[in-house]
């Protein structure tokens, strides 16, 4: 389970020792250059770090030794990983970057193989390549995460090595092929806060991109994220989300009576006595509504949790046995709660939650509950060598992106599907107590790259219609409507969740309805697109 304060990766759940490091969180969460070859079937279910050689460049530690932000300067180089798959390349091909962003880039290797990049590059005759971002994976630049050594782990300076890479690269067995831009058209891609960062790469480095595909790029920074969880109660089973609104309802109005033996009776019906903060217990029951950003149409990578949560407490009878002995405590809470109208079906749906958390996150977390879900845990927070990975991303949203999912920012004529406890003091616990930071982050260093209103020649811009993180994109309701042209494509992906367009299928998975038609279009026009770039690059030649 994923120790949890906001969502990214961005993508992503374990235990507190292991979390804040894939997806949006404070939730804090190998070339061959020639790769065999003769048939895909070789490549087929293998593991694809077995597959893909990884190489590594040498860039700056500090790209701006001008910026009294990096003081004090280094002047060293630190290696950045990357891995690529030349089987396609033809003279005039372009190179593909999919940027990995806040993870490591083992992660992204599957998309070489059957994934968007390995469409684009069988295409276009071109290299996909997969760049880890500094500070994640092994690309490290510092000897430890201590707080003053994290001062390089800025977007800015990622764009700079992003970009100091395709000038200095040489690929291992294409030695005699000048494939550095602006001499080779290179093209990026990213998803969620990759995304984001290809869409500023296109636009702060455009004489070295020729083009970027920004998918569920979360380009507007937004310090309070609450619209977070709007697309799940918009197109959520209105069952499901009713059935959340009012379990929290009466959870919130209980707990904010501030009694503690009735703080104490939901805790111990939940199996969480352990955790002193309500503001915890009522992060741990979000776990399961928060399992919307998990969903993929590919069953291989779908996170089954939010329809395994939502099968549950919209279920028309009791599933546990072992829960019928709380059903006078349950009632009692619904009725002090508020919502005594609605008795026998809450009782029900709240029966089925506690049958749920017990068995999905308190039963394997039994030995250390506090070491799951205790979000002010001082001791672990200190640790800050190279092994604390989990450091890298909060560091970042603390610091400049913001996105502290909460539920007191919903406003007060919406039922919010997740606790008003978890509000901006919860979120930034780990801000103030890993990094010493007690003000808001710095969302003008990112916003000031476009935001919302971002766009440029040859950047697309892809979301996903139920995107969680759509609020943060161009796609967002605020940011008005936009005609989609080869020259700036702006689709939206009916149905999708978060960067659906990025993963693929090997052609014997392939079916009539996988990839389904949205997902299956939208590659299509990507594709079509490239190519069209890639006709202009060879003209502008």
């Amino acid at each position: 389970m994923a120790f949890k304060f906001v969502a990214i990766a961005l993508l992503l759940t374990q235990p507190i020792t292991a979390a804040l490091t894939t997806g949006y969180a404070a939730q804090p969460p190998v070339e061959l250059r020639k790769l065999i070859t003769s048939t895909s079937l070789i490549r087929r279910d293998a593991d694809p770090e077995t597959l893909y050689t990884a190489y590594n460049l040498s860039v700056p530690i500090d790209h701006f030794q001008d910026k009294s932000a990096y003081e004090p300067h280094e002047d060293g180089t630190f290696p950045l990983r990357y891995w690529f798959d030349a089987q396609y390349y033809k003279d005039g091909g372009p190179v593909i970057v999919l940027q990995s962003g806040e993870t490591s880039g083992i992660g992204r290797l599957g998309f070489l193989q059957k994934g968007l990049i390995h469409q684009l590059a069988r295409a276009t005759n071109g290299i996909a390549v997969v760049l880890e971002h500094r500070y994640y994976g092994t690309s490290w630049p510092v000897s430890d995460l201590s707080t003053e050594n994290l001062r390089f782990l800025t977007t800015e300076q990622a764009l700079a090595d992003q970009a100091y890479f395709s000038q200095h690269v040489v690929f291992d067995g294409l030695e005699d092929k000048n494939l550095t831009a602006p001499n080779a058209a290179h093209i990026a891609y990213g998803g969620s806060y990759a995304g984001a960062f290809v869409a500023f790469l296109r636009t702060q480095y455009p004489e070295v991109y020729w083009g970027a595909i920004a998918s569920s790029g979360v380009t507007e920074a937004i310090y309070d994220y609450w619209q977070y969880y709007e697309p799940i109660r918009i197109y959520g089973p209105p069952a499901c989300v009713l059935a959340t609104q009012e379990i929290v309802n009466v959870l919130d109005t209980v707990f904010m009576k501030n009694n503690t033996v009735l703080a104490d009776q939901i805790k111990a019906l939940f199996g969480l006595e352990e955790l002193e903060y309500n503001s915890d217990v009522m992060n741990t029951l979000s776990y399961g509504i928060g399992g919307w950003q998990g969903r993929n149409w590919d069953p291989a990578i779908n996170d089954p949790t939010f329809s395994e949560y939502c099968g549950n407490i919209t279920a028309n009878s009791t599933l546990y046995n072992s829960t019928l002995n709380s059903t006078s405590t349950v009632r009692n809470l619904i009725r002090i709660g508020g919502w005594a109208n609605e008795t026998t079906t809450l009782t029900r749906a709240m029966l089925n939650l506690v049958g749920w958390v017990t068995q999905s996150l308190v039963a394997p977390c039994a030995d250390d509950i506090n070491g799951c879900y205790n979000t002010h845990n001082a001791t672990f927070y200190a640790q800050d060598d190279l092994s604390q990975t989990w450091r890298s991303w909060p560091y970042q949203y603390c610091t400049q992106w913001g996105f502290l999912q909460t539920g007191s920012g919903v406003p007060k004529t919406i039922l919010p599907l997740i606790s008003r406890l978890i509000d901006l003091p919860f979120t930034e616990t780990i801000c103030r107590e890993a990094f010493n930071i007690t003000t808001p982050p710095d969302v003008d260093a990112i916003n000031k790259y476009g935001g919302y209103h971002i766009a440029y020649d040859r950047l697309a811009i892809v979301d996903g219609e139920q995107d969680p993180w759509r609020r943060a994109s161009p796609h967002a309701p605020v940011a008005g409507e936009r005609a989609s042209t080869t020259e700036r494509p702006f689709l939206l992906i009916q149905g999708a969740v978060h960067h659906w367009d990025e993963n693929g299928l090997f052609k014997n998975e392939t079916t009539r309805d996988l990839p389904p038609a949205p997902v299956r279009r939208t590659q299509a026009r990507e594709v079509a697109f490239v190519k069209a770039w890639m006709k202009e690059w060879r003209a502008s030649r």
